[in-house]
């Protein structure tokens, strides 16, 4: 199972918000890179990037001299997502380095534009799909749609055989250190072939054991490494 470390980037440094709220924001120093590089040294192979600043349409370029300082200094495959809708963004981050992009609110608005960017840029593109009591959530997990998480999955796999993976975050999960929605990883998991990334909660060695059981591609890691619940080299460990 892949483990992608998270580093959360808002205004250039390195955080964590607790169920996407943006006031309630820790800051775990000044220097993303010193966090990705940390994370490299433990053993990650590869890096998941958020941009808060972009996913709530705040200034979409306030961390991309990060990204791309992040990138040069580890030359790990860094995934990156927050703010992604158009294409113009795409290109601009692919040429920063990030080596595979995760679209959200824009992918369920308009899946058909954005499966003709996965054919577009193949392998690149993941769906992001949030979701709150089965719904996806959009807009920096400001509002719910009326589209279940299961339906955008299978909308998307109809249209595009490009798509790279789904992360599937259950918001009510993310950095609440309680542990995953295995029930909606299971379920999303037979939903469809597209690889799935498990996203939010992943709090315990037990979390990530329970996870490889499942045959889960990939998980993203956050919190639980910032707080010291987890250290990255046993979680690697048990992954592999």
């Amino acid at each position: 199972m892949e483990i992608w470390p998270a580093i959360d980037l808002r205004h250039g440094k390195p955080v964590r918000l607790r169920q996407g709220d943006y006031d309630q924001q820790t800051t775990f120093g000044e220097d993303p890179v010193e966090f990705a590089q940390k994370w490299q040294a433990a053993g990650a192979r590869r890096l998941h990037l958020v941009d808060l600043d972009a996913a709530r349409g705040d200034d979409p370029a306030a961390n991309r001299a990060a990204v791309r300082r992040i990138v040069e200094a580890t030359g790990l495959p860094c995934q990156m997502g927050g703010g992604v809708r158009d294409q113009e963004t795409m290109e601009a981050l692919i040429d920063a380095g990030v080596a595979r992009l995760v679209v959200g609110s824009r992918a369920l608005k308009d899946p058909q534009w954005f499966t003709q960017m996965c054919d577009r840029f193949p392998g690149k593109l993941a769906a992001g799909i949030d979701a709150r009591n089965g719904l996806v959530a959009t807009q920096g997990w400001l509002e719910t749609s009326k589209v279940t998480a299961i339906e955008l999955a299978k909308t998307l796999r109809e249209q595009t055989a490009n798509i790279a993976a789904i992360i599937y975050t259950d918001i009510a999960k993310d950095g609440m250190m309680q542990g995953p929605n295995f029930e909606g990883l299971a379920e999303m998991a037979a939903a469809t072939d597209i690889p799935l990334v498990a996203s939010g909660g992943v709090t315990t060695y037990e979390d990530v054991e329970k996870l490889v059981a499942m045959n889960m591609p990939a998980a993203i890691i956050g919190r639980s490494l910032y707080d010291g619940v987890m250290d990255l080299e046993r979680v690697l460990q048990i992954a592999e």
